[in-house]
């Protein structure tokens, strides 16, 4: 069993600050200008080769704006608004599902947004069978299909259609419990909402429940963050997510709506991510990486003990060897060697896939230095170490000399205590496991060598 956490209140003050959470490598940052025509000639290969498939579908609406999101997202009241958008996603699913082969099994679907729920039943009904008509969907329950649920915008019959469809795992929405902190972001939701949707999710057997949690936003306060928190756990769902919330108004407009003066200090910032790891492992979750906790017995946490723990853009997996198809307005794939992302304007999207054409417009191909690295990544971020000796096998080379420009940072990163640096292996340590982005950080290539966050705490 891995060790647990360590929580080293010195270290994560140390190196506090806002870093890449390596949802793929290189990161979205990275992409440039790409067309509609990359993309069909990686969708051709991946059908030669009978790779299997996970699909991401991004369904924007929501009926009113939370002031802290930063996703994608179209503010409307009106459900007729979703309608032409239906129509052009049903294009694009169409126009991609051609070039796959039927031997290509859809092991996982998530439906994300906005809030997918925002849809009508019948709409849901009609997108789940066009996309069984044209994708081979795993028609047993061992697939993960899962789907993001605002518990204000679901109740026992939205549930229980899910359900129907195929969806055996939900995630759930909830920044904070305390209702200063509600209105504070305009997000009104009940403790009683999110109570009844996990009820009916475990009375329809979904597999899997999470809830997700945000620390630092305005006028939350360690007390009311560790209520909040200690309400969760006594729901018992299997994954909770605790992430730092990011202010950054100047590229989301809807966090204008915030007072600078209203957020949390930094000491407060920590606080409350100190207790709520306290909280969680002491409850008996398990930290998995990255913002995520599981219980032991979750999927995910026996994938990691197992070493089957991946990553892409969904987050922690264990299908991280499909193919992964993104459709709908600003949706990422990542196919073979290539990334790429859909329009993130809804017009632009509407507009190329009404001509028949896919709203592909950036991304890149990674090479195989990308490759080397993003095994590096997925590595510690998935196992908390890194051996040595198989990647100079699969990629023939010498690991010291290829990394010769990282070793500096990973021997500081070996005297501050956060890893444990020998011959053939890095090992996160349990206190360093919060801060397991920083030793990825130190073989991103793309990352300014004025960045580097060790520079400082050098002596």
């Amino acid at each position: 069993m891995l060790d647990a956490i360590r929580w080293d209140a010195d270290l994560i003050r140390r190196y506090d600050q806002a870093e890449p959470r390596y949802w793929s490598y290189p990161t979205a940052l990275q992409f440039g200008s790409l067309g509609s025509f990359d993309l069909l000639h990686a969708l051709r290969r991946s059908r030669q080769a009978s790779r299997p498939l996970s699909l991401y579908v991004h369904l924007p609406f929501c009926a009113s704006a939370c002031y802290h999101c930063r996703r994608n997202k179209v503010i409307t009241e009106n459900r007729g608004r979703a309608q032409p958008y239906l129509e052009r996603l049903a294009r694009e699913i169409e126009l991609t599902a051609c070039h796959l082969g039927a031997d290509q099994v859809v092991e996982q679907l998530h439906f994300g947004g906005g809030t997918p729920t925002f849809l009508g039943h019948d709409e849901l009904r009609r997108l789940m069978a066009h996309l069984r008509k044209h994708f081979t969907l795993q028609d047993d329950d061992h697939a993960d299909f899962s789907i993001e649920i605002d518990p204000r915008e679901a109740d026992w019959p939205t549930m229980g259609l899910l359900r129907e469809l195929g969806f055996n795992q939900v995630s759930i929405c909830l920044p904070d419990l305390d209702p200063g902190v509600q209105r504070a972001i305009n997000r009104v939701q009940t403790l009683e909402q999110t109570q009844t949707v996990i009820e009916a999710a475990r009375t329809l057997q979904y597999r899997t429940i999470d809830v997700d949690l945000l620390y630092g936003l305005p006028l939350q306060t360690p007390e009311a963050f560790a209520r909040t928190l200690d309400a969760i756990i006594a729901l018992q769902p299997d994954r909770i997510s605790v992430s730092g919330y990011d202010h950054l108004p100047e590229r989301h407009m809807a966090q204008r709506r915030i007072r600078q003066a209203d957020l949390p200090t930094p000491a407060d910032r920590l606080a409350m991510l100190q207790h709520g790891v306290e909280q969680l492992t002491r409850s008996g979750y398990r930290y998995i990486g990255m913002d995520d906790f599981a219980l032991p017995d979750d999927e995910l946490a026996m994938a990691q003990e197992d070493g089957r723990l991946q990553r892409n853009f969904q987050g922690y997996t264990t299908h991280g060897h499909c193919d992964l198809i993104g459709l709908g307005v600003s949706a990422t794939s990542q196919v073979g060697d290539l990334y790429c992302q859909n329009s993130s304007d809804v017009t632009a999207y509407q507009q190329s896939l009404g001509q028949d054409q896919l709203a592909t417009v950036r991304g890149m191909r990674c090479n195989e230095d990308d490759q080397i690295r993003r095994r590096i990544i997925q590595a510690l971020t998935c196992d908390f170490e890194l051996r040595f000796d198989e990647l100079e096998k699969e990629y023939g080379i010498r690991f010291r000399s290829y990394f010769e420009q990282s070793w500096p940072a990973l021997e500081q990163l070996a005297a501050e205590g956060v890893i444990q640096l020998k011959e053939n292996l890095i090992s996160i340590l349990p206190a360093g496991r919060l801060l397991a982005h920083l030793v990825c950080m130190s073989f991103d290539r793309y990352i300014p060598e004025h960045s580097n966050p060790y520079s400082s705490c050098a002596n």
